[in-house]
């Protein structure tokens, strides 16, 4: 008697989305923070420090676009030109790419007979499929892209940047510095457990890591704006 079906929702399934959403929203949050700190830490005004922010968000967003289309256009080209020469293997030396498939499974543990059979059987039914998933890793669950992964980076940058741009604006003059540094604290240790969580990680590991690297790039741009304030002022 089969056994009835049921849902299986497996993490990988959001790998294509999830890595750039996370490191969107980090690097935008990050960045704008330690940019408003540098700029505030150096003694200039509220409408500077906003004005610097803003560019910031902008400039990160179309940058972190522009590069994660590139990066995953890259990896898209490479994947296109492995199918092409897949086919083409497959075209010249059906038999021994036949071979090859069985010889993977053989090393996975199964018996060489039912190898050959499996390898038949997947060769008659999907041959360049087969090959890609199983010889080269490749599949549509984890294949590139680019247009969704630019797409996402930018529209998460600009959400984590807007955070701290918004405290900037909401802050008391004085204490520009400490507002942003203490929300954007928060904020990182909530995106960095939301993102340890989704990804299946610990949430306490994903948040203490980004804390570390946030609290590190806002103290180095706070220690810069105050030592160019002191010098220029």
């Amino acid at each position: 008697m089969p056994l009835a079906p049921h849902d299986e929702r497996h993490l990988i399934h959001r790998i294509g989305w999830l890595r750039a959403a996370v490191l969107g929203a980090n690097d935008g949050m990050v960045s704008t923070a330690s940019l408003i700190v540098g700029v505030a830490a150096a003694g200039t005004g509220r409408t500077e420090v906003l004005v610097a922010g803003l560019a910031g968000l902008v400039a990160g967003a179309m940058s972190m676009a522009a590069g994660e289309y590139v990066s995953v256009c890259s990896q898209a080209d490479t994947e296109a030109a492995d199918v092409a020469r897949e086919t083409d293997e497959l075209a010249k030396a059906p038999d021994a790419e036949l071979a090859e498939l069985a010889a993977i499974y053989v090393a996975r543990g199964v018996e060489p007979g039912l190898a050959r059979q499996v390898a038949a059987q997947l060769t008659t039914k999907d041959a360049i499929g087969a090959h890609l998933r199983d010889e080269l890793g490749i599949s549509a669950v984890v294949s590139a892209a680019p247009v969704q992964a630019a797409l996402v980076s930018a529209a998460t940058f600009a959400v984590g940047a807007a955070s701290p741009l918004l405290i900037a604006a909401l802050a008391p003059s004085a204490q520009i510095v400490l507002w942003v540094v203490a929300a954007s604290l928060v904020g990182l240790a909530f995106l960095g457990g939301i993102g340890a969580a989704a990804g299946g990680s610990g949430r306490w590991r994903g948040a203490a890591r980004v804390l570390v690297w946030g609290a590190l790039a806002m103290a180095a741009t706070a220690i810069v704006g105050r030592l160019f304030g002191v010098v220029t002022g």
